[in-house]
């Protein structure tokens, strides 16, 4: 059944969430701190089994505060380069599984970078294991990360992985078989909110796919799903009930919403309107803050699992299309 708005109705909603006015300092500062404290390197190793089309690395780049991430790099066998490159963003739950998993985008002809999620890896239903412990502030949480330092902008757990995410592009554009002027983002939940903090942070990318984007539009998605992960967010407000205020500055810091204003790069969004996971309307909010060129999918019968492998071809021609010449 339908989760949320009718799709009427949903062209028509606008999010409520507002920006801080340190927004942009906040994060400028984070970034800067760590950049400073470790300058930006990709280290390689080749993984076997070889394949006959794709070479596989095992990559470690540093990611917030010069923590090292870890990530697999596909790259097309034999490629001269330079190639167009695809940053991916795991789900939440998710780590990056195995090097030999997720071969669809090397195999098209990209570079193919999918990022590790620190602290994660270890859900069952998301079905893919992590390597990076992601060391974190402590304080009580509920179970899951959306709670993780929570109390404070500067300690929340989003503020390290969105900076792991940026720091992921700035590592891949060290690589000579990747061109510059052609690196687009990828995710989808989670994966997708992070490719859209990262479209928020940079000018440098020439395209963006944000699948059922979670992390967007915190005021609304709280009052309307008791989904998980959205619902760890209430669970903690129903203990810590004078902490409100607290958490919702908190989250002004993360919103996809806000980061969706500051992008420009053009942008492909999809939503599922019997989503209860991300609610479509959610998903909304971002895609009409979003401020460059974007267009929509929406999936009438589908959940969060969206259009599963129609999405991932319709996202190829997409990219394919985006990254062919160059962003504009």
């Amino acid at each position: 059944m339908l989760t949320d708005l009718p799709l009427e109705q949903l062209w028509q909603y606008r999010s409520a969430q507002t920006t801080p006015d340190d927004f942009d300092a906040f994060w400028a500062d984070t970034l800067t701190e760590s950049r400073a404290a470790a300058p930006i390197s990709i280290e390689l190793v080749r993984v076997e089994p070889d394949l006959a089309s794709i070479e596989l690395y095992d990559v470690t780049f540093p990611g917030f505060a010069g923590q090292p991430i870890k990530g697999w790099l596909r790259v097309p066998a034999g490629a001269g380069g330079p190639l167009p490159a695809i940053v991916q963003y795991i789900g939440y739950g998710g780590g990056r599984g195995r090097a030999w998993e997720n071969l669809l985008w090397a195999s098209a002809g990209f570079v193919h970078l999918q990022m590790d999620t620190r602290g994660q890896g270890a859900a069952w239903s998301a079905g893919a294991t992590g390597d990076d412990p992601g060391p974190a502030a402590s304080g009580p949480q509920i179970a899951g990360v959306m709670t993780r330092g929570i109390d404070a902008p500067e300690d929340y757990y989003y503020r390290r992985l969105v900076t792991d995410a940026v720091r992921a592009i700035d590592a891949i554009r060290t690589l000579d078989v990747v061109d510059e002027s052609r690196i687009a983002v990828l995710g989808t939940s989670q994966g997708g909110g992070l490719a859209l903090a990262v479209a928020g942070l940079r000018d440098d990318l020439a395209a963006v796919a944000a699948n059922v984007p979670f992390l967007s539009d915190y005021p609304r998605a709280i009052a309307i799903t008791d989904a998980r992960p959205y619902h760890e967010l209430t669970e903690y407000l129903a203990v810590h009930r004078e902490k409100a205020e607290q958490v919702l500055r908190t989250l002004s810091y993360h919103d996809a919403v806000s980061f969706s204003s500051r992008a420009s790069a053009p942008a492909r969004f999809s939503a599922a309107l019997m989503d209860p996971v991300t609610p479509p309307s959610t998903v909304f909010g971002a895609f009409h803050r979003y401020a460059g060129e974007k267009e929509m999918r929406v999936w009438p019968y589908n959940g969060h699992e969206s259009g599963q492998a129609d999405e991932e071809a319709e996202v190829l021609a997409f990219l394919r299309a985006r990254l062919a010449a160059g962003p504009a």
